[in-house]
């Protein structure tokens, strides 16, 4: 995988993910002392390759590759039409004869697979999908280690088991971090992702809990992490899960249960007044933009990591 593929956060091992961890806080180091520029990718050519609307991984992956020399080509939905106008396999195969890497935001996890199968040659990052969001938790881990010092920390999820809530799973499972997820019943990350992450906590010494009561879940809580109940593509359900994941809004009284040094994260974009309210997001509290800026970070780390 070195040097290929971030298609989940288990494409890296514990000692690689904390040496893109290492690699990203040099990065912020430098940059905030107005040292942008670097050659790492100079030549190299990456396509960002999206199905979804996005404002974070867009930006930061054009400045990350800019700022390390490459450049970048932005595909939008109506320019390919993954699946649709063509299929992924013509896609990928053609992608890998002109470029040098993808870094895709897709609707099914299985189009990575597809890459994979028909690009082996083509550098692969994933951007987001249905299964998981792994640069989202580089970043997210990134934040809660600069403020705790160190991944002796718990951190808690209360909402729906998406995308995010899978990859912060496995990366605290993997790192010896402790998780615990409060989400309704049937609203669980998928069984081979909790399967995983119980396999790995028995090696790290992560403790990973799944609960029903947000209140009991937050109770021991560092972190305190939240994400929209509808993902991109679940529009259909929206109001449904309104009226599942209410009890499950972070707001004032949920914090009450909490410690008072607890943080408060989201990944963005925020539906503010559904899993969130305006007053917990823009507390004292909350570092929801910290983890925002450190995305630009983690991504520069990781396209230097995977060009050694």
């Amino acid at each position: 995988m070195r040097g290929k593929y971030y298609t989940s956060v288990l494409d890296l091992n514990r000692e690689e993910t904390l040496e893109v961890l290492e690699i990203s806080q040099y990065y912020k180091i430098a940059r905030k002392a107005g040292h942008r520029k670097q050659e790492i990718l100079y030549g190299r050519i990456w396509a960002l390759l999206f199905e979804k609307p996005s404002l974070r991984t867009r930006v930061t992956f054009e400045v990350a590759v800019r700022e390390l020399g490459g450049s970048c080509i932005y595909l939008a939905p109506t320019d390919v039409g993954l699946g649709k106008r063509e299929p992924v396999k013509d896609v990928a195969r053609n992608l890998e004869r002109w470029i040098d890497g993808v870094f895709a935001r897709v609707f099914d996890h299985k189009v990575f697979y597809e890459f994979k199968e028909y690009a082996p040659n083509l550098s692969l990052i994933n951007a987001l999908s249905d299964l998981e969001h792994p640069c989202q938790a580089l970043a997210d881990f990134q934040t809660m280690i600069e403020i705790s010092g160190d991944l002796g920390f718990h951190l808690t999820f209360v909402g729906d088991g998406n995308n995010v809530a899978n990859s912060l799973m496995l990366m605290s499972a993997l790192l010896g971090t402790d998780f615990t997820i409060a989400c309704p019943e049937g609203y669980e990350p998928p069984k081979e992702v909790i399967d995983k992450a119980m396999e790995l906590s028995k090696k790290t010494g992560a403790q990973i809990n799944i609960l029903r009561d947000p209140r009991e879940a937050v109770s021991k809580a560092d972190f305190i992490y939240t994400d929209v109940w509808a993902s991109m593509g679940q529009e259909a359900e929206a109001e449904e899960r309104r009226k599942v994941f209410k009890p499950y809004q972070l707001n004032r009284n949920l914090l009450e249960f909490a410690p008072s040094h607890a943080k408060i994260m989201h990944c963005l974009p925020a539906h503010r007044g559904e899993e969130i309210t305006d007053d917990v997001i823009e507390s004292e509290r909350s570092v929801v933009f910290a983890q925002a800026e450190n995305r630009l970070y983690t991504i520069k780390a990781l396209l230097s990591f995977l060009s050694q």
